[in-house]
């Protein structure tokens, strides 16, 4: 039996790209508008919308709108209206990051299928099974996973997967990145992305510098390409195969969608890959910051982040060997005999072991390539380099290949239509009868048309239709989107029919099709049910502090303040139960901090935390899910879970969660009305912490502290040294690992709420917790003795901002916290 052929699902940032996905083969495309969507600087606007569905559905090419941002309560009505409008345009799906924005897609559109992003973090079964639970019909998994991880997941649901195969990598986990938020006020996780991972990082060990040679991006992975895991992944059963690049150019998409096309029909046929290594290489010359399949190929922390450079590169062809005052003199690599350097070539001079992120390099436009004796002598047009800037051993990469241009358009300026619709025709012919022809999409035979003579068919008397003449005729669909797959003829007798009839029968048949695929499904839209009130009000308590500490001498500086409750976020497990005890003996609450993500093989971790009977911080939506139909303690939801608005953080605290934490994403104000919104007595605010800026696979300590691929072999540097990313502000931001080996890279400065304090207590907020990284054990005692006088009204907040200030050697900021001069305030909401 042939395997599930899956959708080949290409990006589109604009027409040109939509274009390029249809010829180049793509099954579907998806895009954005100008806003709900993560890549806020590309998209269609919702005028343009009918007219971009249209335009894919004649070509038999399923259109898919991202909405994959996080919404704010104020925004709500906005979102229903647009998702309404989405579904009037005959859009096939939204793909939704904000699981409330899934509950009220469902109550707008019940009829719109939603896809669930790879911004909600899904690395479970669990996780999947909590999105389908609101209605998601397919969820695009976490790129971190590997094959193996995958074909557990495809196990144990019957969801609809789609994963990413091609394109740029983030270094945290989607939907877990808050860098762009803490140091810039942009949100990644509302389409606003400020690529802090492809900046340099110098690296501290234990507080001094380590040379890292020419590794200065240290946060900064190669792009996804998992062409030769195409058969694998056919083989497992996952129903689409994602490219990502929204803000790439047309010819990527074009060559990107062409490649996988191959891979998947070659795949699903039985062959070989048919894909030859020029072809390979051409998809690394369009856009490329080195290639390799990564987390799906398994474990392997030297290969994600190389270091060397962050941005687009191309093929590498040589290296330098010489340089005379007007020529660079190049020993070529093996990519050289693939595809020779030519004239009109661009290229760059690659210095990164000698030269500092910030400086120019050397490149331009190659005007003359001389062959000698093994090497290349290459000339360039006066003045373009300065060949006192190149030196021997600098690597040479072909930047831009001219010749991409020509094989990538015929995809973008087609003649005629390149990727057709194969099309079966059915026709009736018997004499004295209407000749009744049944055209039918072999894709979709539900979308079909039927075209008949307006006369019946006479006796032939010369010639009679045949077969061959029928063929001859209907297969002249040149300038359409079709062609001719099968033709069957029944025939009575020797009817006759003017050939003339035929072409336009073809012709009105071509037309009815395209009407038929531009139609849009008759779709239910309701009105939701907004329900932005006032929660429940709850009896009046005093404030509560509730500390996470991170190490044993944090720990003893906890129990000293004796807070309300105490969270151990350890990265040794094992070391837990001895602090639980040791918090319970003092006659204080002990909590235990989940990780964020958990993969099919880490339940273990879930049956730990159980066993020692403490309320858990719940940073996982599936570890959530799995807790939903067995005893558990209390339930705390941590920011990870991104809840910005009413419905997400309704939605949350009814499937068992005693408390939530708003995400990262809102600012103070916006905590404010979530506490309105949702129920003061529901929120539990971060007041103090290092924001966790990068989640991510990439393990820091292996890649940079060890020659190991994993925690099997890396000797475990994460348990020996503290490690910290210098940026180029001299800011060191630390990093510490977790229990899966993954790594946060915390904020440099400590995020404060002191400035916001009061107004959070008069909107009801009685839970306040600290969080610590690296702080000694009196920094600790410090920083929540203030805040323990300050929540209780002893301490103003210019006092308690002067003694973090003294207690934070690292410096102190509002970070998300801030609230922009023009920001609109809602109204108190009864």
């Amino acid at each position: 039996m042939a395997p599930h052929k899956p959708e080949i699902m290409s990006p589109a940032g604009y027409w040109p790209q939509l274009h390029a996905a249809v010829e180049a083969g793509a099954n579907a495309v998806y895009f954005g508008l100008k806003h709900f969507t993560a890549r806020a600087k590309v998209g269609f606007t919702l005028g343009e919308l009918p007219e971009a569905v249209r335009t894919l559905h004649q070509r038999g090419v399923r259109a898919y709108v991202t909405f994959n941002t996080l919404v704010f309560n104020h925004e709500l009505a906005e979102a229903a209206d647009t998702i309404a409008t989405i579904a009037r345009s005959g859009a096939d799906a939204i793909i939704v990051q904000d699981l409330g924005i899934v509950r009220l897609a469902k109550q707008v559109a019940p009829d719109l299928d939603v896809h669930g992003s790879t911004q909600m973090s899904i690395t479970s079964a669990e996780g999947v099974a909590l999105a389908q639970s609101f209605g998601v019909s397919r969820v695009v998994l976490a790129r971190e996973l590997s094959l193996q991880d995958i074909r557990a997941i495809r196990a144990a649901t019957t969801c609809e997967l789609e994963l990413f195969v091609h394109g740029a990598l983030c270094v945290s986990y989607s939907g877990q990145c808050f860098s762009s938020e803490a140091w810039g006020g942009r949100s990644a996780n509302r389409g606003q992305c400020a690529q802090a991972c492809r900046l340099p990082y110098e690296l501290m060990v234990d507080d001094q510098l380590r040379p890292l040679g020419d590794a200065r991006y240290l946060l900064s992975p190669g792009d996804l390409y998992a062409i030769h895991q195409i058969p694998e992944i056919v083989e497992i059963g996952i129903s689409a195969l994602k490219i990502e690049g929204r803000y790439k150019d047309a010819d990527y998409v074009a060559l990107a969608t062409r490649a996988y096309r191959k891979a998947v029909d070659d795949a699903c046929a039985g062959r070989a890959l048919s894909l030859t290594a020029v072809d390979e290489l051409q998809l690394e010359q369009v856009y490329s910051r080195g290639l390799g399949p990564f987390f799906l190929s398994g474990t392997d922390h030297q290969r994600v982040v190389r270091g060397r450079a962050p941005r687009h590169r191309g093929v590498c062809l040589g290296l330098v060997a010489g340089v005379t005052a007007d020529r660079a003199i190049i020993t070529p690599s093996p990519n050289h005999l693939l595809s020779p350097l030519k004239p009109g070539d661009g290229v760059v001079f690659d210095a990164a072991d000698r030269r500092s992120p910030e400086e120019k390099e050397e490149g331009g436009r190659v005007y003359q390539v001389i062959p000698r004796n093994g090497t290349v002598e290459i000339l360039f047009g006066n003045g373009a380099i300065d060949f006192a800037r190149v030196r021997p051993g600098d690597l040479l990469w072909r930047s831009h290949d001219p010749d991409l241009d020509r094989i990538a358009r015929p995809f973008l300026e087609p003649a005629a239509p390149v990727a057709r619709q194969r099309v079966t025709v059915r026709v009736t012919a018997h004499e004295d009868e209407h000749l009744e022809a049944h055209w039918a999409l072999e894709e979709d035979p539900r979308t079909a048309v039927i075209v008949r003579t307006d006369e019946p068919l006479r006796a032939a008397r010369n010639q009679a239709l045949t077969e061959e003449l029928l063929r001859q005729h209907l297969e002249r669909l040149g300038n359409t989107p079709y062609e001719l797959a099968h033709l069957e003829l029944a025939i009575t007798g020797r009817p006759f029919i003017p050939t003339s009839q035929l072409n336009q029968m073809r012709r009105a048949a071509v037309e009815a099709l395209q009407q038929r695929q531009a139609e849009v499904p008759p779709r239910m839209i309701h009105q939701p049910r907004l329900q932005i009130g006032r929660a429940r009000e709850a009896e009046p308590t005093a404030p509560q502090l509730h500390l996470l500490v991170r190490t044993p001498e944090q720990l003893e500086a906890a129990i000293q303040v004796r807070p309300a409750s105490i969270t151990l976020d350890y990265l040794e497990l094992y070391g837990l139960r001895p602090s639980v005890e040791r918090i319970l003996a003092a006659g204080l609450t002990a909590r235990v901090a989940s990780p964020r993500i958990l993969k099919p093989a880490e339940q273990r971790i879930v049956h730990f935390l159980l066993k020692l009977g403490c309320p858990i911080l719940v940073r996982s939506a599936g570890l959530l899910h799995a807790l939903r139909d067995q005893p558990h303690p209390p339930l705390i939801g941590d920011f990870s879970l991104n809840a910005a608005n009413t419905i997400t953080a309704g939605t949350l605290l009814d499937i068992g969660l005693t408390r939530l934490t708003p995400t990262h994403d809102c600012n103070a104000a916006q905590v404010v009305e979530l506490a309105q919104s949702a129920g003061a007595e529901s929120i539990e605010a971060i007041a103090y912490q290092h924001l966790p800026v990068f989640h991510t696979e990439h393990c820091v300590f292996c890649r940079f502290l060890s020659s190991g691929t994993s925690y099997l072999d890396c000797g475990h540097p994460c348990e020996k040294h503290r490690l910290a990313l210098k940026d180029g502000s001299g800011r060191a931001h630390p990093v510490m690992a977790d229990v899966g080996c993954r790594n946060t890279v915390f904020g440099a400065e400590a995020q404060h709420a002191a400035a916001h304090l009061e107004e959070w207590l008069n909107a009801g907020i009685r839970h306040f917790r600290l969080e610590f990284v690296h702080q000694t054990t009196g920094q600790t005692r410090d920083i929540a003795e203030s805040f323990a006088m300050a929540i209780r009204g002893r301490l103003t907040a210019a006092a308690l901002s002067q003694r973090l200030k003294q207690a934070s050697p690292e410096g102190i900021t509002e970070g998300s916290l801030f609230i922009p001069k023009d920001y609109l305030r809602l109204p108190v909401l009864n």
